[in-house]
């Protein structure tokens, strides 16, 4: 079977903590795949590794038949990778218009620009909005804000780490239709989030990490009935 994204024996060592332990996953192209597991199960550093904010201790990582374990970030991105992190990392004080048009200035020509800033914020759902100033909008407007700059470079894997953190019932119903919809235009997405029920919506395959080790994987369903899973939530393993 041919995967998008692969990690093969993946370690991440930070002196004697085991931040991911020998991780094999693997993810087909055009999947919805999510990670779960407690504080400090490696989810974020499994992201870091396949961005290459961090280097591995261990192990290797193939993304679209290319080996990329060495490969600086820069390069990642241009190969097809893109993150949103927890935190929204957008500028404050600009507008919401001039934060897509920083994260496009490398991607479209200066013709292309506005139609391709249109096309993003449309496809966030925040094109009603207008053009206000970043700082004066809602968490989860930045949020989603975010998901617009990191798809500027059109990538084929999409890395979201806690897409729905801090949001409301509605918002992070909002949130979901938003993933789902770029995951239907074509753009592989792997997430991390700790809401079961955002879970459920969206993803076609879950893995359960545990001391930065795969602990289960399947279904959401699979995972959610896993007696062992719900050992590892109740802080019972």
């Amino acid at each position: 079977m041919s995967y998008l994204i692969e990690l093969q024996d993946a370690c991440k060592y930070f002196g004697g903590l085991k931040a991911v332990d020998h991780v094999n996953l693997a993810v087909k192209d055009g999947d919805l795949h999510c990670l779960i597991g407690p504080n400090g199960a490696g989810k974020t550093t499994i992201f870091k590794l396949i961005m290459g904010i961090y280097a591995p201790t261990k192990g290797r990582m193939i993304f679209n038949g290319k080996e990329i374990t060495k490969l600086p970030t820069w390069k990642r991105v241009r190969e097809g990778i893109s993150i949103k992190m927890q935190v929204p990392g957008v500028y404050l004080d600009l507008s919401l218009y001039d934060n897509i048009r920083i994260a496009i200035q490398r991607c479209e020509s200066s013709k292309n620009m506005p139609s391709e800033i249109e096309r993003l914020i449309e496809l966030v759902g925040i094109k009603e909005i207008g053009n206000p100033l970043v700082r004066n909008m809602p968490h989860g407007q930045q949020q989603w804000l975010e998901i617009a700059m990191a798809l500027a470079s059109k990538p084929k894997l999409l890395l979201l780490d806690e897409p729905a953190a801090g949001l409301g019932p509605e918002e992070t119903e909002f949130t979901a239709k938003i993933v789902k919809r770029i995951n239907d235009q074509g753009t592989t997405i792997i997430f991390i989030d700790h809401d079961m029920d955002f879970v459920a919506k969206l993803a076609k395959k879950t893995t359960v990490l545990h001391y930065g080790k795969v602990f289960a994987e399947g279904s959401f369903e699979e995972v959610h009935n896993n007696q062992d899973v719900i050992n590892i939530y109740l802080g019972k393993v």
